[in-house]
């Protein structure tokens, strides 16, 4: 969900990414379609299953233009492989003509394997533990070295810098400006503060990025994660907090739950307990600001209708005005 602006030549936009243009795009690559194709539910990237003459359907993903640097995609890829060469379940893009990363007509596409899967059931204590001894593998992988070309979750970029995104471009009703600059204000105050009481030995490592349960594909035979296109540099909690949800108590079990199996495989610094209502917060301001820089895309007009309508900014205030609130309160469990 990060816009960055690493690619600077012109490439050009989805509206000419026809059914035609992914099948051909296949078929450049010796992946023959039957003519079955099936658009996933993407808004960032395209993401297409399509079906194969011979064998399994596969996935195909358009990157969005200009968001990626070939050296960053290609690191994510790279990231994954780690992975995979260690039986971490993830799903890589395949290895195509020699490479991962494509071009076709001007896109930049990668193709995986189909993978099915259900929602993990995070109310479930076992569950939560299975996928803590994973995300600890993932995380003793992604601290033995950092990323070169991916950025770092931080509050001047999943912060600042879309705060002033979103009210130098007029995004927030003139009669609402005033209290939502300063609401927001005092919620990047308020995170800053967190990260003060965190310190700073908090590390950074490769993270997966976006691990929410949608990211997360369940089978009998546990779970695989999907979708490393927000794959950054940040602290391991950020990996952690999207599983969690209810109550204090309940966040604080399910914590408990998924620590239970992550620390088998990688120590956690409580410290960063006091990151997770600030890394909350970071993700709420940042998502509006990346709805408001893809509003001139139409898919998002048609999947967020939503957006950018009075209700929807007033509702902003309220939300940032319960996570000021929270980011006072004590972590989870004393550290």
């Amino acid at each position: 969900m990060t816009a960055q602006r690493a690619v600077t030549v012109t490439s050009p936009t989805f509206s000419i990414l026809t059914p035609d243009c992914v099948m051909n795009a296949l078929d450049s690559l010796g992946c023959h379609s039957d003519g079955r194709l099936l658009a996933l539910n993407s808004y960032e990237n395209r993401v297409y299953q399509v079906g194969m003459e011979e064998g399994s359907p596969l996935v195909a993903k358009f990157y969005r233009p200009e968001r990626w640097a070939n050296a960053a995609i290609l690191e994510e890829h790279a990231f994954v492989q780690e992975l995979v060469e260690r039986e971490i379940p993830v799903v890589p893009a395949l290895v195509l003509g020699g490479k991962t990363l494509h071009t076709f007509e001007g896109f930049r596409f990668a193709v995986f394997p189909k993978h099915g899967g259900r929602a993990p059931e995070l109310e479930d204590r076992k569950t939560l533990e299975w996928m803590g001894r994973f995300l600890g593998r993932i995380h003793a992988i992604g601290a033995l070295k950092p990323f070169q070309h991916r950025p770092t979750l931080d509050l001047a970029s999943f912060g600042v810098e879309p705060l002033d995104f979103l009210l130098t471009n007029n995004f927030i009703p003139a009669d609402l400006d005033a209290a939502y600059r300063s609401v927001a204000e005092q919620a990047l105050a308020g995170v800053r503060h967190c990260f003060e009481r965190a310190g700073s030995n908090v590390r950074a490592l490769r993270l997966h990025g976006d691990c929410h349960a949608g990211n997360v594909l369940w089978t009998d035979d546990g779970p695989h994660f999907v979708d490393f296109d927000d794959s950054r540099m940040g602290p391991a909690v950020q990996d952690l907090w999207m599983l969690l949800s209810g109550e204090r108590a309940d966040m604080a079990r399910q914590l408990n739950d998924v620590l239970a199996g992550y620390e088998d495989f990688y120590d956690f610094d409580s410290c960063e307990l006091h990151l997770v209502e600030a890394l909350r917060t970071l993700r709420l301001v940042h998502y509006s600001a990346w709805l408001a820089q893809r509003w001139d895309d139409p898919a998002f007009k048609q999947a967020f209708p939503w957006f950018n309508t009075q209700h929807y900014w007033q509702d902003r205030i309220l939300e940032l005005r319960e996570q000021i609130a929270l980011m006072d309160e004590p972590p989870l469990w004393p550290v």
